[in-house]
């Protein structure tokens, strides 16, 4: 199959391994993935195992339901809870646990909440249901947020009345910033996101070598794919020349897309955002232009959500900084399982608890 047998070649992994070995050295060097579809690779291929001890790989905040604070979860739910609206969301947010509640344990009380495939979905369920308010619940980086930018476009060209959007868009280079910054947190070089940067390319990378001396690669999923890319970032490290490179060929440009950005700056601003067990990151999140606030819900819907809590004992957000991991959690495989997650690691595709308990048993 094309681009995915040829790419899983025990051969060419072998080699790849022996050359990382051979300029891997002593000295210790730690590598971050952020990006969850990695870390469930980097699980299921059992990468790891096929690196010298000296290498590390950890997991940053990848996962985007994963970051998502209690706050948005906790604001879908209240709009649940009201008989005139309809909840759509992504498959993954409906199990996430806010501070008391869930979309999964508001819809077994009956609330009406549906999985879309497409933002543009939520149109449809709207026209089709012209007495209900219609909420998409939008969460993602910048590969799922053009296609929200299109369904608000399309809304507004259609003149749908009756449908919203609950704003939880996130960008990943910021959060990236703060972990560089952080004095205890030490990472040499980044797997960055594949899919993210189909959208972005190379330039909004650039600050990690220029700033920060940290190298980084826009690294694909599949198993030479990451191990490639750990060369080059090594190849970087060992030879003390920083720079940010594309290992991801087939799929990502260093200009990115240009049209995917240009439907994301004509109907987002960027705004400060919250992300779970990090706090509020300066220009990291986006928000609806006031030119088209009619579909903006947080502005269109006043609901009061309940105060926001976190689970007593979850670490979720260190996990998420790459500071410690699913085993350090008193919780993890006790009572946060993946049928009864108590943090949201536990519950996405692309969380590191989630991973770990899938591959790591």
């Amino acid at each position: 199959m094309k681009y995915l047998d040829e790419y899983r070649n025990k051969g060419q992994v072998s080699k790849l391994t022996n050359a990382i070995k051979r300029i891997a050295g002593k000295e210790p060097i730690t590598l971050m993935e952020v990006c969850g579809t990695h870390t469930m690779a980097i699980f299921r291929y059992g990468i790891k195992k096929l690196l010298p001890s000296n290498i590390k790989l950890i997991s940053g905040p990848g996962c985007p339901v994963c970051v998502s604070p209690n706050s948005i979860i906790d604001l879908a739910v209240a709009y649940s809870k009201s008989n005139d609206i309809i909840i759509c969301t992504f498959g993954d947010m409906v199990r996430v646990p806010g501070s008391s509640s869930s979309l999964e344990k508001e819809k077994a009380r009956g609330a009406d909440i549906r999985i879309v495939n497409s933002p543009l979905d939520s149109i449809d369920i709207a026209l089709a249901n012209k007495n209900s308010k219609v909420v998409f619940i939008g969460v993602g980086f910048e590969t799922t947020t053009p296609p929200v930018a299109i369904a608000i476009k399309e809304a507004q060209r259609r003149r749908v009345r009756n449908f919203y959007v609950l704003c939880g868009h996130k960008i990943i280079p910021p959060a990236i910033k703060v972990l560089l910054q952080a004095p205890d947190l030490k990472v040499d070089g980044f797997l960055l996101p594949g899919h993210v940067s189909t959208v972005l390319g190379l330039a909004p990378y650039e600050f990690m070598s220029k700033e920060f001396k940290a190298a980084g690669v826009i690294a694909g999923f599949e198993p030479q794919d990451v191990l490639e890319a750990t060369y080059l970032l090594v190849s970087q490290i060992r030879v003390g020349v920083p720079k940010v490179e594309i290992q991801y060929r087939r799929a990502v440009r260093p200009q990115g897309n240009q049209k995917a950005r240009d439907f994301i700056n004509e109907v987002f601003d960027i705004t400060d955002s919250e992300w779970r067990g990090i706090g509020i990151i300066k220009d990291s999140g986006l928000k609806i232009k006031p030119s088209f606030s009619e579909f903006d819900a947080e502005l269109k819907i006043d609901i009061q959500p309940e105060p926001t809590k976190q689970e007593k004992g979850c670490i979720c957000g260190e996990i998420l900084q790459g500071r410690k991991s699913p085993p350090d959690c008193k919780l993890f495989s006790k009572i946060c399982t993946p049928s009864d997650p108590k943090g949201a690691c536990m519950v996405s595709s692309e969380g590191t608890c989630a991973a770990w308990w899938k591959y790591n048993g």
